[in-house]
């Protein structure tokens, strides 16, 4: 069985990921939700809707960006996108959609030349561009970065950050923890099938009692300090290290502002802030056992 009764809601106006490693049921999940397959048992809803029962009425409310890019080289980007605004019987705004879309994954310069002639990354944000052309409910994003190069991943992933500004929501699956911590407002972690934990990235990390540290070097003798900066409401702990304080803090955000003005109220200087949060890494290794990337 690739999925053993996962559970995972995405409200409107959200990122949620799912989180895990090749082999979990991420695409199995995704081809569920767009009506490619059909569940053995359960139920998957888009806006109310099954997408077993009805999956004509699915297919409207749904955009999809897969692992490939589903462009047509023979033709422009722009003509790709009047296609697919075709497809979906987009009627008279089809043309000024088309360059909404353009200027979203930044290829109006280019929306006139042929894809054949496009890079990798662009055939990918085209892509992107293709799945919420006709403004759908739920946008999914099925592992768009894998196999781009560096500078192409990253202009994808800032495509991504505005889409849940606009009132969509977007399942976005992926392997890359980076890519979870940047983009999504909730996480669920996948492994063998199951949603094992789900939240915020901060609720995630809670579960295996992590917390932030910041590592503080300053003038004089920090030891000076480490009382009143043990006495801060976000701060758990601190000590002195030669030159640097060491303070493990429950949320590193709030802590550093009260951090540093209690360290220079007392006549320090700061000369650097180092901060290290826990990680999502650490939270899969902590629930099943395994790396994320096993």
């Amino acid at each position: 069985a690739a999925l053993r009764g996962l559970d995972l809601a995405v409200p409107e106006g959200t990122v949620v990921g799912m989180l895990g490693p090749n082999g979990a049921g991420k695409t199995t999940a995704v081809r569920i939700l767009t009506t490619l397959l059909r569940p053995d048992a359960g139920h998957a809803f888009v806006d109310g809707i099954d997408v077993a029962a009805e999956p004509a009425q699915v297919r409207y409310r749904i955009g999809l960006t897969g692992q490939y890019a589903a462009v047509e080289d023979r033709l422009t980007g722009r003509e790709n996108l009047r296609f697919f605004g075709k497809l979906y019987a987009m009627g008279d705004g089809l043309n000024d959609r088309v360059d909404e879309v353009l200027e979203i994954i930044e290829l109006a310069d280019r929306a006139d030349d042929q894809t054949k002639e496009y890079s990798g990354g662009m055939k990918r944000r085209l892509n992107i561009g293709l799945g919420l052309l006709h403004r759908p409910e739920l946008l999914i994003l099925d592992e768009p970065t894998v196999g781009v190069d560096p500078q192409s991943r990253n202009a994808i992933l800032e495509n991504v950050e505005h889409l849940g500004d606009e009132g969509m929501a977007v399942l976005y699956t992926t392997h890359y923890m980076e890519e979870a911590e940047r983009l999504c407002d909730r996480i669920g972690i996948i492994d063998e099938g199951r949603i094992i934990a789900e939240g915020t990235r901060r609720e995630l990390v809670a579960l295996v009692g992590g917390r932030d540290r910041l590592h503080v070097e300053t003038s004089g003798d920090p030891s000076t300090v480490v009382p009143d900066v043990t006495d801060l409401p976000d701060v758990e702990s601190c000590s002195a290290a030669g030159s640097a304080l060491e303070v493990v803090a429950l949320n590193a955000s709030r802590a550093l502002p009260e951090v540093v003005l209690a360290i220079t109220r007392d006549g320090l200087d700061v000369h650097s802030v180092d901060v290290s949060e826990p990680d999502l890494e650490s939270v899969f290794l902590h629930l099943t056992g395994k790396a994320l990337r096993e």
